[in-house]
Protein backbone atom coordinates (compact mmCIF):
# COMPACT_ATOMS: atom_id res chain seq x y z
CA UNK A 1 0.00 0.00 0.00
CA UNK A 2 1.41 3.35 -1.01
CA UNK A 3 1.38 6.07 1.59
CA UNK A 4 -1.05 8.94 1.55
CA UNK A 5 1.30 11.63 0.26
CA UNK A 6 2.49 9.46 -2.63
CA UNK A 7 -1.06 8.70 -3.72
CA UNK A 8 -2.15 12.32 -3.49
CA UNK A 9 0.88 13.33 -5.51
CA UNK A 10 -0.24 10.93 -8.20
CA UNK A 11 -3.81 12.21 -8.18
CA UNK A 12 -2.63 15.81 -8.50
CA UNK A 13 -0.13 15.09 -11.27
CA UNK A 14 -0.48 17.15 -14.41
CA UNK A 15 -2.52 16.05 -17.38
CA UNK A 16 0.63 15.77 -19.48
CA UNK A 17 2.29 13.44 -17.01
CA UNK A 18 -0.81 11.33 -16.68
CA UNK A 19 -1.15 11.04 -20.44
CA UNK A 20 2.12 9.13 -20.61
CA UNK A 21 0.59 6.38 -18.49
CA UNK A 22 -2.82 6.42 -20.17
CA UNK A 23 -4.33 3.52 -22.03
CA UNK A 24 -3.98 3.75 -25.79
CA UNK A 25 -7.03 5.53 -27.15
CA UNK A 26 -7.98 7.38 -30.29
CA UNK A 27 -9.99 9.73 -28.12
CA UNK A 28 -7.67 11.29 -25.58
CA UNK A 29 -10.62 12.86 -23.81
CA UNK A 30 -11.78 9.45 -22.54
CA UNK A 31 -8.40 7.82 -21.87
CA UNK A 32 -7.93 6.20 -18.49
CA UNK A 33 -4.68 6.15 -16.54
CA UNK A 34 -3.19 2.66 -16.44
CA UNK A 35 -0.84 3.13 -13.50
CA UNK A 36 -1.03 0.92 -10.43
CA UNK A 37 -1.91 3.72 -8.02
CA UNK A 38 -5.20 3.28 -6.17
CA UNK A 39 -8.03 5.70 -5.58
CA UNK A 40 -9.13 4.70 -2.10
CA UNK A 41 -12.68 5.74 -1.31
CA UNK A 42 -15.10 5.57 1.60
CA UNK A 43 -18.88 5.38 1.56
CA UNK A 44 -20.99 7.53 3.88
CA UNK A 45 -24.59 6.32 3.72
CA UNK A 46 -25.16 2.68 2.77
CA UNK A 47 -28.66 2.85 1.32
CA UNK A 48 -29.57 2.11 -2.27
CA UNK A 49 -28.14 5.28 -3.81
CA UNK A 50 -24.89 5.08 -1.85
CA UNK A 51 -24.42 1.42 -2.70
CA UNK A 52 -25.21 2.21 -6.32
CA UNK A 53 -22.67 5.04 -6.48
CA UNK A 54 -19.99 2.81 -4.95
CA UNK A 55 -20.74 0.06 -7.45
CA UNK A 56 -20.57 2.52 -10.32
CA UNK A 57 -17.19 3.83 -9.13
CA UNK A 58 -15.96 0.24 -9.12
CA UNK A 59 -17.27 -0.18 -12.67
CA UNK A 60 -14.97 2.54 -14.02
CA UNK A 61 -11.55 1.69 -15.45
CA UNK A 62 -9.83 3.38 -12.52
CA UNK A 63 -7.94 1.42 -9.90
CA UNK A 64 -10.46 2.00 -7.12
CA UNK A 65 -10.85 0.38 -3.73
CA UNK A 66 -13.52 0.79 -1.04
CA UNK A 67 -11.76 1.02 2.32
CA UNK A 68 -14.42 2.11 4.86
CA UNK A 69 -18.18 2.54 5.27
CA UNK A 70 -20.38 4.46 7.67
CA UNK A 71 -24.12 4.33 8.26
CA UNK A 72 -26.21 4.97 11.37
CA UNK A 73 -27.65 1.45 11.06
CA UNK A 74 -25.43 -1.65 11.06
CA UNK A 75 -27.67 -3.83 8.85
CA UNK A 76 -27.35 -1.30 6.04
CA UNK A 77 -23.56 -1.37 6.26
CA UNK A 78 -23.52 -5.16 6.18
CA UNK A 79 -25.97 -5.27 3.29
CA UNK A 80 -23.96 -2.77 1.28
CA UNK A 81 -20.71 -4.62 1.81
CA UNK A 82 -22.28 -7.94 0.86
CA UNK A 83 -23.70 -6.43 -2.33
CA UNK A 84 -20.47 -4.68 -3.26
CA UNK A 85 -18.18 -7.65 -2.61
CA UNK A 86 -19.70 -9.95 -5.21
CA UNK A 87 -18.06 -11.17 -8.41
CA UNK A 88 -15.22 -9.13 -9.85
CA UNK A 89 -15.67 -6.44 -7.21
CA UNK A 90 -14.47 -8.60 -4.32
CA UNK A 91 -10.90 -7.45 -4.96
CA UNK A 92 -12.05 -3.82 -4.87
CA UNK A 93 -13.37 -4.03 -1.32
CA UNK A 94 -11.03 -3.89 1.67
CA UNK A 95 -13.27 -3.09 4.64
CA UNK A 96 -12.42 -5.05 7.78
CA UNK A 97 -14.75 -4.88 10.76
CA UNK A 98 -12.77 -2.07 12.37
CA UNK A 99 -13.49 0.19 9.38
CA UNK A 100 -17.28 -0.19 9.59
CA UNK A 101 -18.69 2.75 11.53
CA UNK A 102 -22.18 3.35 12.95
CA UNK A 103 -24.11 6.17 14.60
CA UNK A 104 -24.74 9.68 13.34
CA UNK A 105 -21.09 10.64 13.93
CA UNK A 106 -19.60 7.58 12.24
CA UNK A 107 -18.91 9.62 9.11
CA UNK A 108 -16.01 11.33 10.88
CA UNK A 109 -14.26 8.05 11.61
CA UNK A 110 -14.73 6.87 8.03
CA UNK A 111 -13.42 10.11 6.54
CA UNK A 112 -10.43 9.95 8.91
CA UNK A 113 -9.39 6.65 7.27
CA UNK A 114 -6.52 6.98 4.78
CA UNK A 115 -8.52 7.73 1.63
CA UNK A 116 -8.71 9.99 -1.40
CA UNK A 117 -12.42 10.19 -2.19
CA UNK A 118 -15.56 10.34 -0.05
CA UNK A 119 -19.02 9.36 -1.29
CA UNK A 120 -21.74 11.18 0.67
CA UNK A 121 -25.15 9.59 0.09
CA UNK A 122 -26.98 10.36 3.32
CA UNK A 123 -30.28 12.17 4.03
CA UNK A 124 -29.94 15.79 2.84
CA UNK A 125 -30.05 17.31 6.33
CA UNK A 126 -26.86 15.50 7.32
CA UNK A 127 -24.84 16.36 4.22
CA UNK A 128 -23.64 19.92 4.98
CA UNK A 129 -21.62 18.94 8.07
CA UNK A 130 -20.34 15.76 6.41
CA UNK A 131 -19.23 17.68 3.33
CA UNK A 132 -17.60 20.33 5.51
CA UNK A 133 -15.68 17.66 7.45
CA UNK A 134 -14.48 15.96 4.26
CA UNK A 135 -13.27 19.24 2.77
CA UNK A 136 -11.50 20.18 6.01
CA UNK A 137 -9.72 16.80 5.82
CA UNK A 138 -8.63 17.48 2.25
CA UNK A 139 -10.71 14.74 0.62
CA UNK A 140 -12.18 14.73 -2.87
CA UNK A 141 -15.97 14.37 -2.68
CA UNK A 142 -18.85 12.89 -4.62
CA UNK A 143 -22.07 14.06 -2.95
CA UNK A 144 -25.55 13.00 -3.95
CA UNK A 145 -28.26 15.58 -4.47
CA UNK A 146 -29.88 17.45 -2.78
CA UNK A 147 -27.03 18.78 -0.69
CA UNK A 148 -29.13 20.27 2.14
CA UNK A 149 -32.71 20.65 3.36
CA UNK A 150 -32.78 24.30 4.44
CA UNK A 151 -31.17 27.69 3.85
CA UNK A 152 -28.73 27.22 6.73
CA UNK A 153 -27.44 24.02 5.20
CA UNK A 154 -27.09 25.59 1.75
CA UNK A 155 -25.05 28.48 3.15
CA UNK A 156 -22.82 25.98 4.90
CA UNK A 157 -22.31 23.98 1.72
CA UNK A 158 -21.49 27.11 -0.28
CA UNK A 159 -18.86 28.08 2.30
CA UNK A 160 -17.30 24.61 2.08
CA UNK A 161 -17.33 24.80 -1.72
CA UNK A 162 -15.22 27.93 -1.54
CA UNK A 163 -12.81 26.14 0.79
CA UNK A 164 -12.66 23.15 -1.56
CA UNK A 165 -11.62 25.44 -4.41
CA UNK A 166 -8.76 26.82 -2.32
CA UNK A 167 -7.59 23.26 -1.68
CA UNK A 168 -7.99 22.20 -5.33
CA UNK A 169 -10.40 19.41 -4.39
CA UNK A 170 -12.76 17.57 -6.71
CA UNK A 171 -16.42 18.15 -5.84
CA UNK A 172 -18.88 16.12 -7.92
CA UNK A 173 -22.64 16.31 -7.35
CA UNK A 174 -25.19 13.63 -8.27
CA UNK A 175 -27.14 15.67 -10.80
CA UNK A 176 -26.31 13.13 -13.47
CA UNK A 177 -28.14 14.80 -16.35
CA UNK A 178 -25.22 17.24 -16.47
CA UNK A 179 -23.07 14.30 -17.62
CA UNK A 180 -25.43 12.88 -20.24
CA UNK A 181 -24.46 13.76 -23.85
CA UNK A 182 -28.10 14.06 -24.96
CA UNK A 183 -28.75 16.80 -22.40
CA UNK A 184 -25.38 18.45 -22.88
CA UNK A 185 -25.69 18.83 -26.65
CA UNK A 186 -29.36 19.81 -26.65
CA UNK A 187 -28.90 22.51 -24.03
CA UNK A 188 -25.83 23.82 -25.83
CA UNK A 189 -27.93 24.19 -28.97
CA UNK A 190 -30.70 25.94 -27.04
CA UNK A 191 -28.20 28.36 -25.54
CA UNK A 192 -26.76 28.97 -29.02
CA UNK A 193 -30.19 30.15 -30.19
CA UNK A 194 -31.72 27.06 -31.84
CA UNK A 195 -35.20 28.02 -30.58
CA UNK A 196 -34.60 31.76 -30.31
CA UNK A 197 -35.00 33.46 -26.96
CA UNK A 198 -36.11 31.17 -24.14
CA UNK A 199 -39.52 32.41 -23.00
CA UNK A 200 -40.52 29.73 -20.48
CA UNK A 201 -39.66 26.27 -19.21
CA UNK A 202 -41.86 23.51 -17.79
CA UNK A 203 -40.42 20.85 -15.47
CA UNK A 204 -42.07 17.75 -14.00
CA UNK A 205 -41.52 14.95 -11.53
CA UNK A 206 -44.88 13.22 -11.27
CA UNK A 207 -44.68 9.68 -9.91
CA UNK A 208 -46.66 7.10 -8.00
CA UNK A 209 -45.07 7.31 -4.57
CA UNK A 210 -42.14 6.23 -2.44
CA UNK A 211 -41.13 3.68 0.17
CA UNK A 212 -42.08 3.68 3.85
CA UNK A 213 -40.46 1.70 6.69
CA UNK A 214 -42.64 0.69 9.61
CA UNK A 215 -41.61 1.62 13.11
CA UNK A 216 -40.01 -1.14 15.19
CA UNK A 217 -40.47 -1.45 18.98
CA UNK A 218 -36.80 -0.81 19.79
CA UNK A 219 -36.45 2.40 17.75
CA UNK A 220 -35.99 5.81 19.28
CA UNK A 221 -37.91 8.63 17.63
CA UNK A 222 -34.68 9.87 16.01
CA UNK A 223 -33.87 6.40 14.69
CA UNK A 224 -37.37 6.03 13.27
CA UNK A 225 -37.25 9.40 11.51
CA UNK A 226 -33.70 8.91 10.21
CA UNK A 227 -34.67 5.50 8.84
CA UNK A 228 -37.78 7.08 7.28
CA UNK A 229 -35.97 10.25 6.31
CA UNK A 230 -37.93 10.93 3.11
CA UNK A 231 -41.12 11.53 5.10
CA UNK A 232 -39.76 14.37 7.28
CA UNK A 233 -39.07 17.75 5.75
CA UNK A 234 -36.15 18.55 8.08
CA UNK A 235 -34.39 15.44 6.77
CA UNK A 236 -35.38 15.26 3.10
CA UNK A 237 -36.54 18.73 2.14
CA UNK A 238 -39.76 17.14 0.76
CA UNK A 239 -40.30 15.57 -2.66
CA UNK A 240 -39.56 18.80 -4.50
CA UNK A 241 -36.02 18.69 -3.10
CA UNK A 242 -35.32 14.99 -3.07
CA UNK A 243 -36.50 14.09 -6.60
CA UNK A 244 -37.80 17.12 -8.46
CA UNK A 245 -34.44 18.87 -8.02
CA UNK A 246 -33.24 17.05 -11.16
CA UNK A 247 -35.78 18.80 -13.36
CA UNK A 248 -35.41 22.16 -11.63
CA UNK A 249 -31.65 21.89 -12.18
CA UNK A 250 -32.21 21.31 -15.91
CA UNK A 251 -34.48 24.36 -16.11
CA UNK A 252 -31.87 26.55 -14.44
CA UNK A 253 -29.12 25.05 -16.58
CA UNK A 254 -31.05 25.96 -19.74
CA UNK A 255 -31.40 29.54 -18.53
CA UNK A 256 -27.85 29.79 -17.21
CA UNK A 257 -29.21 31.51 -14.12
CA UNK A 258 -31.29 30.97 -10.99
CA UNK A 259 -34.70 32.39 -10.08
CA UNK A 260 -35.11 35.53 -8.02
CA UNK A 261 -38.50 34.57 -6.56
CA UNK A 262 -41.17 31.90 -6.48
CA UNK A 263 -44.83 31.49 -5.64
CA UNK A 264 -46.51 28.12 -5.32
CA UNK A 265 -49.23 25.93 -3.93
CA UNK A 266 -49.43 22.37 -2.66
CA UNK A 267 -50.76 19.96 -0.09
CA UNK A 268 -51.00 16.35 1.04
CA UNK A 269 -54.40 14.99 0.17
CA UNK A 270 -53.30 11.38 -0.36
CA UNK A 271 -49.84 11.05 1.18
CA UNK A 272 -49.93 7.82 3.23
CA UNK A 273 -53.72 7.93 2.78
CA UNK A 274 -53.75 11.17 4.74
CA UNK A 275 -52.18 9.59 7.83
CA UNK A 276 -50.11 12.32 9.51
CA UNK A 277 -48.74 9.79 12.02
CA UNK A 278 -46.50 8.41 9.26
CA UNK A 279 -45.43 11.38 7.17
CA UNK A 280 -45.47 15.16 7.19
CA UNK A 281 -44.44 16.00 3.62
CA UNK A 282 -46.69 17.15 0.79
CA UNK A 283 -47.80 14.88 -2.03
CA UNK A 284 -48.11 17.64 -4.64
CA UNK A 285 -46.54 21.01 -5.38
CA UNK A 286 -46.90 23.54 -8.19
CA UNK A 287 -44.46 26.43 -8.52
CA UNK A 288 -44.03 29.50 -10.68
CA UNK A 289 -40.41 30.61 -10.62
CA UNK A 290 -39.32 33.99 -11.98
CA UNK A 291 -35.83 34.50 -13.42
CA UNK A 292 -33.92 37.82 -13.38
CA UNK A 293 -35.04 38.58 -16.97
CA UNK A 294 -38.70 38.06 -16.06
CA UNK A 295 -39.14 34.69 -17.79
CA UNK A 296 -40.83 31.83 -15.97
CA UNK A 297 -40.24 28.22 -15.02
CA UNK A 298 -43.38 26.22 -14.17
CA UNK A 299 -42.88 23.20 -11.94
CA UNK A 300 -45.03 20.18 -11.06
CA UNK A 301 -44.00 17.66 -8.40
CA UNK A 302 -46.37 14.92 -7.32
CA UNK A 303 -46.78 11.47 -5.81
CA UNK A 304 -50.18 10.06 -6.77
CA UNK A 305 -51.15 6.45 -7.30
CA UNK A 306 -53.19 6.06 -10.48
CA UNK A 307 -52.40 9.54 -11.78
CA UNK A 308 -50.46 10.82 -14.80
CA UNK A 309 -46.81 9.99 -14.30
CA UNK A 310 -44.17 11.98 -16.14
CA UNK A 311 -40.59 13.03 -15.43
CA UNK A 312 -39.08 15.51 -17.85
CA UNK A 313 -38.66 19.06 -19.07
CA UNK A 314 -39.82 21.31 -21.92
CA UNK A 315 -38.46 24.63 -23.18
CA UNK A 316 -40.47 27.25 -25.10
CA UNK A 317 -38.57 29.70 -27.29
CA UNK A 318 -39.46 32.56 -29.62
CA UNK A 319 -38.61 30.35 -32.62
CA UNK A 320 -39.44 26.83 -31.49
CA UNK A 321 -39.59 24.40 -28.61
CA UNK A 322 -37.25 21.79 -27.16
CA UNK A 323 -37.10 18.72 -24.99
CA UNK A 324 -33.71 19.11 -23.27
CA UNK A 325 -33.25 15.34 -23.24
CA UNK A 326 -32.64 15.33 -26.98
CA UNK A 327 -35.07 17.07 -29.34
CA UNK A 328 -35.60 20.49 -30.91
CA UNK A 329 -38.76 21.40 -32.85
CA UNK A 330 -39.08 24.39 -35.14
CA UNK A 331 -37.08 25.82 -38.06
CA UNK A 332 -33.92 24.20 -36.68
CA UNK A 333 -35.50 20.84 -35.90
CA UNK A 334 -33.02 18.28 -34.63
CA UNK A 335 -32.90 15.04 -32.64
CA UNK A 336 -29.97 13.67 -30.70
CA UNK A 337 -28.56 10.57 -32.39
CA UNK A 338 -25.51 9.83 -30.24
CA UNK A 339 -24.91 7.33 -27.48
CA UNK A 340 -27.10 7.52 -24.38
CA UNK A 341 -25.06 6.20 -21.47
CA UNK A 342 -26.59 5.69 -18.04
CA UNK A 343 -26.19 9.04 -16.32
CA UNK A 344 -25.41 7.58 -12.89
CA UNK A 345 -22.59 5.53 -14.39
CA UNK A 346 -21.33 8.29 -16.68
CA UNK A 347 -20.88 10.77 -13.84
CA UNK A 348 -18.60 8.26 -12.10
CA UNK A 349 -16.66 7.58 -15.31
CA UNK A 350 -16.10 11.32 -15.64
CA UNK A 351 -15.11 11.69 -11.99
CA UNK A 352 -12.58 8.86 -11.90
CA UNK A 353 -11.13 9.66 -15.32
CA UNK A 354 -10.54 13.26 -14.25
CA UNK A 355 -8.84 12.20 -11.03
CA UNK A 356 -6.60 9.75 -12.86
CA UNK A 357 -5.60 12.49 -15.32
CA UNK A 358 -4.91 14.91 -12.51
CA UNK A 359 -7.78 17.20 -13.50
CA UNK A 360 -10.11 18.80 -10.98
CA UNK A 361 -13.61 20.12 -11.53
CA UNK A 362 -16.03 21.50 -8.97
CA UNK A 363 -19.81 21.13 -9.24
CA UNK A 364 -20.52 22.26 -5.69
CA UNK A 365 -21.89 25.70 -6.47
CA UNK A 366 -24.56 24.61 -8.92
CA UNK A 367 -25.34 21.64 -6.66
CA UNK A 368 -26.04 24.03 -3.80
CA UNK A 369 -27.96 26.56 -5.89
CA UNK A 370 -30.14 23.95 -7.58
CA UNK A 371 -30.86 22.54 -4.11
CA UNK A 372 -31.83 26.00 -2.97
CA UNK A 373 -34.11 26.43 -5.99
CA UNK A 374 -36.03 23.41 -4.72
CA UNK A 375 -36.05 24.77 -1.14
CA UNK A 376 -37.36 28.11 -2.44
CA UNK A 377 -40.20 26.30 -4.17
CA UNK A 378 -41.02 24.22 -1.11
CA UNK A 379 -41.22 27.26 1.16
CA UNK A 380 -43.42 29.08 -1.35
CA UNK A 381 -45.79 26.09 -1.45
CA UNK A 382 -45.77 25.60 2.31
CA UNK A 383 -46.49 29.28 2.98
CA UNK A 384 -48.66 30.24 0.01
CA UNK A 385 -46.59 33.42 -0.31
CA UNK A 386 -44.22 34.90 -2.89
CA UNK A 387 -40.73 34.21 -1.56
CA UNK A 388 -37.62 36.09 -2.68
CA UNK A 389 -34.41 34.10 -3.24
CA UNK A 390 -32.18 36.61 -1.40
CA UNK A 391 -34.51 36.89 1.59
CA UNK A 392 -34.85 33.14 2.06
CA UNK A 393 -31.14 32.42 1.62
CA UNK A 394 -30.26 35.04 4.22
CA UNK A 395 -33.05 34.49 6.76
CA UNK A 396 -34.80 31.21 5.94
CA UNK A 397 -35.98 28.91 8.71
CA UNK A 398 -33.40 26.51 10.13
CA UNK A 399 -35.08 23.11 10.28
CA UNK A 400 -32.57 21.25 12.46
CA UNK A 401 -30.77 23.52 14.95
CA UNK A 402 -27.71 21.93 16.53
CA UNK A 403 -27.67 19.04 14.08
CA UNK A 404 -23.91 18.47 14.48
CA UNK A 405 -24.56 17.11 17.97
CA UNK A 406 -27.48 14.81 17.15
CA UNK A 407 -27.30 11.14 18.11
CA UNK A 408 -29.85 8.39 17.59
CA UNK A 409 -31.08 9.14 21.13
CA UNK A 410 -31.57 12.88 20.59
CA UNK A 411 -35.18 14.08 20.33
CA UNK A 412 -35.52 15.19 16.68
CA UNK A 413 -36.59 18.75 15.80
CA UNK A 414 -40.00 17.47 14.63
CA UNK A 415 -41.97 15.49 17.22
CA UNK A 416 -45.45 13.92 17.11
CA UNK A 417 -48.22 15.47 19.18
CA UNK A 418 -50.24 13.71 21.88
CA UNK A 419 -52.20 11.89 19.16
CA UNK A 420 -49.08 10.68 17.42
CA UNK A 421 -49.51 13.10 14.51
CA UNK A 422 -46.64 15.06 12.97
CA UNK A 423 -47.09 18.77 12.17
CA UNK A 424 -48.02 19.44 8.55
CA UNK A 425 -47.35 22.86 6.99
CA UNK A 426 -50.55 24.82 6.35
CA UNK A 427 -50.41 27.37 3.50
CA UNK A 428 -51.41 30.81 4.71
CA UNK A 429 -50.22 30.02 8.24
CA UNK A 430 -46.73 28.55 7.73
CA UNK A 431 -43.94 31.11 8.19
CA UNK A 432 -40.76 30.32 6.21
CA UNK A 433 -38.75 32.74 8.34
CA UNK A 434 -39.94 31.82 11.85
Amino acid sequence: MQNDSTRRGFLKSTTAAAAGAALTSTVAKTAHAAGSDEIRFVLIGCGGRGTGAARQIMATKGNTKLVAVADPFSPKSSGALNALSRGDNKNKVDVPQERIFGGLDGYKKAIDVDCDLVIIATPPAYKPQQFEYAVNKGRHVFMEKPVASDATGVRRVLASVEESKKKDLMVAIGLQRRHEPRYMETIERIQDGAIGDVIATRVYWNGGGIWYRNRTPDQTEMAFQTNNWYHFNWLSGDQICEQHIHNLDVGCWVKGQYPVECNGMGGRGQRMDGDASKSQIFDHTFCEYTFPDGTKMFSQGRHLRGGWNYVGEAVHGSKGTADPSGRIDGPKAWSFAGEKPNGHQQEQHDLIEALMRGEIYNEGEYGAKSTFTAILGREACYSGKVIKWDDLLAKGKELAPGIDNYTLDTPPPTMPDENGLYPVPVPGKYDPFA
